[in-house]
């Protein structure tokens, strides 16, 4: 699986200014269902709430990775914010969040949900990455970090 698979270039927005999780996961949620007519920002919404619900999926060191399987999707579709300011996200290390990535995939995909969020966690556990993410000035640049 490539990140260019279930990334689009508008699904990525850079210097957001979200003052909460709740603020980062609807303004996810907006961008994943304004980029496929067949999702509903309140049904991408409450399922990376129900997630969160479960527990953070902050990682740590400023990174998150919002999370679910959204019954009745056909595909995998994926967004990307760099925040303006971190945020208070519940993170394993209690550092607030800059950069999130939004996951959502079909009910039935469990084994793909678990490749992408391994690919994912690696990608995230890159110094190099992490830093490029947090200087980046354009969605074009961001978008080639993640899919490169």
């Amino acid at each position: 699986m490539n990140i260019s698979d279930i990334l689009s270039p508008e699904c990525v927005a850079l210097n957001m200014d979200c003052h909460s999780k709740k603020d980062a996961l609807d303004t996810l949620a907006k961008t994943i269902a304004d980029s496929d007519n067949a999702t509903s920002q309140i049904e991408v919404f409450d399922c990376l709430c129900a997630r969160e619900r479960l527990g953070s999926t902050g990682l740590g060191n400023g990174i998150a990775i919002p999370h679910g399987r959204l019954k009745n999707s056909k595909k995998t579709i994926a967004a990307f914010l760099q925040l303006e300011d971190g945020i208070d996200y519940d993170a394993v290390d209690k550092s607030p969040v800059d950069l999130i990535f939004a996951l959502i995939v079909p009910e039935d995909s469990t084994d793909e949900h678990l490749q992408t969020l391994a690919t994912l966690a690696e990608m995230f556990s890159n110094k190099e990455i992490i830093s490029k993410l947090r200087q980046s000035r354009s969605s074009a640049e961001i978008f080639s970090i993640l899919t490169g």
